[in-house]
């Protein structure tokens, strides 16, 4: 078999194409981090998959060869057309911008599969997480900086809306580690992939959830009464409620949002009454 160094100059050959900076295109060409990737999608059992940004196919190459349905957005017109003349189901679109609803309808265990480009990963994180009925399973590329703040833990400086969101709606485990010459160009940067599985929520209304934690990091060196005093008037809820609600929960009236496990934001999210 090719490697994905040789697989990836044949399609840029064919195609006269190379990574355009704008979409933020690095592409994998490592077969250790493709074969991890690949494995670990395996093994969740989709019944549908879906990739973002499948660029000249790294990831696509396998992912086409699981026995299920096979989606692909794809923003850069010319690898649209290309999969589109390769028998893929392709949507030419922003995957910020999609219509993610309608685009998730069929049933079954659907994975988002995706080497993402860097400059959406932390938005699709938080989108897919508000999705009534959404995907079951990611297993996704960062920045490593990026994965940090996901999985990180509270009082740390990584700490903040991203690991909340995530933590609330996701269980999260690293997949691969992935330096700069895994890609092709190389990034500036370290990389790290993530496997995501969705876990039961008592969140109702995610949105309603992000705008309450979006309030309570807007300063983040602000008292988390100060951020969320917004909600006083709106919700009928008093500076002296908040100070008895932090106390129940262990903490002093000068708590900052960063000191709240995803947890404690639930339950401090639904004593505001956003649930009823």
């Amino acid at each position: 078999m090719s490697s994905a160094r040789e697989r990836l100059q044949e399609v840029q050959e064919a195609l006269g194409i190379a990574a355009k900076k704008s979409l933020g295109q690095n592409f994998l060409v490592s077969d250790v981090v493709i074969e991890r990737i690949i494995q670990k999608a395996r093994s969740l059992k989709p019944e549908m998959l879906i990739e973002i940004g499948p660029g000249p196919g790294a990831l696509t190459y396998f992912l086409r060869q699981m026995n299920c349905p096979l989606r692909v957005i794809e923003l850069d017109h010319v690898l649209a057309r290309y999969w589109r003349e390769q028998g893929l189901d392709v949507t030419e679109a922003d995957a910020l911008q999609l219509d993610w609803e309608e685009f998730l309808r069929p049933s079954g265990n659907k994975v988002l599969v995706s080497n993402l480009p860097y400059q959406i990963s932390s938005s699709i994180v938080i989108d897919r997480s508000l999705d009534r009925e959404g995907l079951d399973h990611m297993v996704l590329m960062f920045q490593k900086e990026v994965a940090q703040r996901i999985a990180a833990k509270p009082r740390t400086e990584n700490y903040g809306l991203l690991s909340v969101i995530a933590q609330t709606f996701w269980q999260t485990e690293t997949v691969t580690e992935a330096g700069p010459r895994d890609f092709n160009p190389p990034p500036k940067v370290a990389s790290r992939v993530l496997a995501f599985a969705r876990k039961p929520s008592s969140v109702q209304n995610p949105r309603a959830f992000l705008g309450f934690v979006k309030a309570a990091f807007a300063q983040r060196r602000k008292l988390l009464k100060k951020n969320l005093s917004c909600f006083y008037q709106q919700k009928n809820v008093s500076e002296e409620a908040l100070r008895a609600w932090l106390s129940e929960m262990g903490f002093p009236e000068t708590a900052r949002a960063e000191e709240l496990s995803s947890e404690q934001f639930v339950s401090l999210y639904k004593k505001f009454g956003f649930e009823g």
